[in-house]
């Protein structure tokens, strides 16, 4: 099996030889043979231990047990310890979840607190096919089934091509000495019934299984690579990226061959979940919405708009002896002798008319303004709806006021109740 690691590390991940890595160690035989493999092999790594503290002595033993071991082999060993069951009932998470997000947001501060590129973890093939088994008995896409990444970003998992049997028979034939999780022997857990009841049936089924069903996984891995660059390359075609949002052609999207499959792939990543009710968007009346936590995606006439939610409630504020402001908007002003052709950039005001300091917020049920060019007052859901503003344009509209008076819809439309004119002494430049 050393000969086999060897040149699987070479070939896959020769930068581990250059690199700072740690082990993600358990005491158990997975990750106690991957530091004896990694030993052998003379690389320089450092060991992570997480104590979960939820099986009272048996994980203070391994955790002496994994301390006694680096200092004797002159390891270097970070250790931490979690009060599991209280993160998980805070949080509403079940107890291994919990002790998953502990864990890797544990490593992930390690890894850039201490200037390391890798952290490489012990999943082997056994775990791969239980992974499989888990996600098709609650049902998944493609992705689901391509089984656990060889590498993850910063994650790496060297032992993916071994098995179970290969891991002990080595861990045997070289004396090594490793701790056993009492709760791997219990069925309670879904993984662990998988392990013992059915994994073994279908190993007796056919010898080879679990070679078997790693061609399988790379024949479906190379399905899914098919699919993500034609996803890609459709995207392309079908989504404009705009000024921090997404628009997505309806008219284009549904010229796709399942279509559903392409907005699925394109909106996965944006934490939606009611898919049923993202696909009868496409048809639905304009205006309509759906939210994820994050996001929202609206209906707009002929596209979809997939944009982040709006939290800026905050006002920002610009003194009377203040030539610019650059949060949120970069805005300045200054005073002029003469009025010059405006833009929408640009407005020209009478100082005499303001209150100070000017404010620039988001719009408001009920605002109104005096729209320049226009006889009377209008109200700004009516301007919005007039110019067809669509929901993400009217919430990433800024308005300047005077006094929670509308001076300026920025980059739009003047107040002309606050415009300088010919007659007009103090005259201020106001301009994105």
């Amino acid at each position: 099996m050393l000969n086999q690691f060897q040149n699987h590390i070479q070939n896959q991940f020769p930068f581990l030889r250059e690199s700072k890595f740690f082990i993600a160690v358990s005491g158990g035989i997975d990750s106690m043979v991957l530091v004896n493999l990694f030993r052998k092999l003379n690389y320089n790594f450092s060991i992570l231990h997480c104590n979960f503290q939820l099986r009272d002595e048996e994980s203070e033993s391994e955790t002496q047990f994994l301390r006694d071991f680096c200092r004797e082999n002159q390891i270097h060993y970070i250790l931490r310890y979690f009060d599991t069951t209280e993160y998980a009932e805070e949080h509403k998470l079940s107890t291994q979840l919990a002790a998953r997000e502990l864990r890797y947001n544990w490593f992930q501060e390690k890894l850039e607190k201490n200037n390391y590129q890798y952290l490489l973890t012990a999943h082997h093939a056994d775990d791969n096919l239980e992974t499989f088994i888990i996600n098709l008995s609650r049902g998944t896409g493609l992705e689901g089934l391509t089984g656990i990444p060889k590498q993850n970003g910063s994650i790496i998992r060297p032992l993916l091509p071994f098995s179970r049997d290969e891991i002990l028979a080595y861990a045997k034939e070289n004396n090594l000495v490793w701790k056993e999780d009492s709760s791997n022997a219990s069925d309670k857990y879904l993984r662990n019934k998988i392990r013992h009841q059915i994994v073994p049936i279908l190993k007796e089924l056919h010898p080879t299984f679990l070679a078997n069903f790693d061609k399988t996984q790379k024949f479906l891995n190379e399905s899914q690579t098919f699919i993500d660059d034609e996803v890609n390359l459709k995207y392309k075609d079908v989504v404009q990226e705009n000024e921090g949002k997404k628009v997505i052609s309806i008219e284009k999207l549904l010229q796709l061959q399942n279509w559903k499959i392409y907005l699925y792939y394109w909106l996965k990543l944006y934490g939606f979940t009611a898919w049923n009710d993202i696909y009868d968007l496409v048809k639905a009346n304009s205006g309509k919405q759906i939210y994820s936590e994050a996001f929202i995606l609206l209906k707009d006439r002929e596209t979809l708009l997939l944009f982040k939610k709006d939290s800026t409630t905050e006002s920002y504020f610009l003194k009377e002896n203040e030539d610019s402001l650059k949060i949120p908007l970069k805005i300045a002003k200054s005073k002029v002798d003469n009025i010059s052709i405006p833009n929408k950039d640009s407005i020209f005001v009478d100082v005499e008319k303001l209150v100070f300091p000017l404010e620039i917020r988001k719009w408001k049920e009920g605002d109104v303004f005096y729209p320049n060019g226009m006889k009377g007052k209008k109200k700004l859901s009516k301007f919005f709806k007039d110019e067809k503003y669509s929901l993400y344009d009217k919430n990433n509209q800024w308005l300047l006021c005077s006094n929670d008076e509308i001076i300026w819809v920025i980059g739009k439309r003047a107040d002309q109740r606050f415009l300088a004119n010919n007659t007009t002494n103090n005259i201020l430049k106001i301009e994105l």
